[in-house]
């Protein structure tokens, strides 16, 4: 056996074709003036392989793999695969905080946007939205009001959106709009978002997220004192959302397990910035439960 593919399994990974397996000869083309056949790369595997990844946060494993595949994707003359990709590559770079390699991803999949006529399809209001989450994080709040504009109107008039979708647009845009001192706008945002999330199975993840999104915004507009009974109360309503949320937890439920430790992990910081520090180790503590067991 390869002593480095041997390397890897001693280490506990999954070994899969992309950790050894050169992508294809891009000079191993299609005769001259052949339309070549578009070879489609198995989106949904993808993405199970990188939801692993991050679940073990083994953030090098998981961009190796989208860009393994991305190569694929190319090679293969697979489009819609590599908007796929690129979407996917939008938000590991957000998370990383690694803003050039985000913007690079941003134009690709708007170029791929035009490429595939896809203007006014649910995938270009999925590709502004996270185009739009990546701006934000960065500081370009025109940007991103700009392609949250653009999805609104996609997910709006399109009666097959999944209401998690306009959901989840709904809160990251009113995130935009405080970062902008535009709270009314903000709060409206937030009130359609905690709305749409109640049918939505599992979405009291996504509510518990609303509601200290919604202190976040009280403290920035009024000051924490003169928010305090509200933050407070909306902190409770977080912490049983959340709880919520353990019932819902795969196979049983509808909440995937690495998402749930997800969660808990990103909302324990705001417990503990309010003087909840107890709530905040428990938090981090089932996350990492979840984490050492999957």
């Amino acid at each position: 056996m390869d002593p480095e593919k041997n390397k890897l399994t001693e280490t506990g990974g999954t070994l899969s074709p992309e950790d050894y397996v050169e992508p294809r000869c891009v000079l191993c083309g299609d005769p001259y003036g052949v339309t070549p056949e578009v070879k489609p790369v198995p989106q949904q595997r993808i993405i199970e392989k990188l939801d692993d990844y991050l679940s073990r946060k083994d953030f090098d494993g998981a961009e190796r793999h989208l860009h393994y595949w991305l190569e694929e994707a190319g090679l293969g003359q697979d489009l819609r695969g590599q908007l796929t990709i690129r979407n996917e590559l939008i938000g590991f770079y957000r998370k990383q905080g690694r803003k050039d390699d985000a913007y690079e991803n941003i134009e690709a999949a708007l170029r791929l946007l035009e490429q595939l006529g896809f203007d006014g399809t649910i995938s270009s209001g999925t590709t502004y939205t996270n185009s739009a989450t990546a701006y934000y994080t960065f500081g370009d709040y025109e940007a991103s009001l700009s392609c949250f504009e653009k999805a609104k109107k996609v997910y709006e008039e399109n009666d097959k959106t999944d209401p998690a979708l306009s959901g989840g647009l709904y809160n990251n845009m009113a995130l935009t709009y405080v970062a902008m001192k535009q709270y009314d706008t903000a709060e409206a945002l937030y009130e359609k978002a905690m709305k749409i999330m109640e049918g939505v199975p599992g979405g009291c993840l996504e509510q518990a997220i609303t509601c200290l999104n919604i202190a976040n915004a009280k403290e920035a507009e009024l000051g924490i004192e003169a928010a305090e009974t509200e933050i407070f109360d909306l902190l409770e309503k977080a912490e049983d959302l959340l709880n919520q949320g353990e019932k819902e937890l795969r196979p049983d439920g509808v909440v995937h397990e690495g998402y749930y430790a997800f969660v808990l992990e990103s909302c324990a910081p705001t417990f503990s910035y309010y003087g909840y520090f107890l709530t905040a180790d428990e938090l981090s503590r089932r996350a990492k439960e979840i984490y050492e067991r999957t």
